[in-house]
């Protein structure tokens, strides 16, 4: 999952592994150059950061999740990419530091996601439901997001998380 602000930087990479691989064919170097890369990228399924817990508060109660931390811009530029599946109490959790309008893309994103925002004070702005794998259309916040859940598709509508709910975890104000 990409942020829109890892877009310009994601299509520089391209370009420029597009060159590196222009470059080996014609040295006849494409076998090993590609085996390189594929050594160099992290196994899809390794985790960012440690689990951390995250609670949302519902209508119907509690719903707690373990949560991936993407706090920095390569972090949040990975995001969920190429993994395979999402357990149904696991998550990742963007934090941008600060409020914005945000979008999010499913470049490279190989299973459907609830993509949550969030606002400063963990109150949930707005929820893109099922979001579709593959998919480069930008996903608007619809309002100004502190930070991003994204959990497996379909979860939100499973347990009832809406807009207006509340998200504790560290960092949101009172979290």
């Amino acid at each position: 999952m990409y942020s829109l602000t890892g877009i310009a930087a994601g299509g520089r990479r391209a370009v420029r592994l597009g060159r590196i691989l222009l470059l080996a064919a014609a040295l006849g170097l494409t076998g090993p150059v590609l085996a390189a890369c594929q050594a160099a990228a992290p196994p899809a399924e390794t985790l960012i950061s440690p689990l951390e817990p995250l609670t949302i508060t519902t209508a119907g109660g509690p719903v707690k999740f373990q949560v991936e931390i993407a706090d920095d811009e390569a972090e949040r530029q990975h995001g969920l990419m190429f993994r395979k599946n999402l357990a149904p109490d696991r998550g990742m959790l963007f934090d941008f530091g600060d409020s914005a309008p945000r979008a999010f893309w499913m470049k490279n994103t190989l299973i459907p996601l609830d993509i949550i925002y969030i606002a400063a004070d963990g109150t949930i702005v707005s929820i893109a439901a099922m979001a579709t794998p593959l998919n480069e259309s930008p996903i608007p916040s619809h309002g100004e997001a502190y930070g991003v859940l994204e959990i497996a598709g379909g979860r939100a509508g499973e347990l009832g998380i809406k807009p207006g709910d509340k998200v504790t975890h560290r960092i949101f104000k009172g979290g």
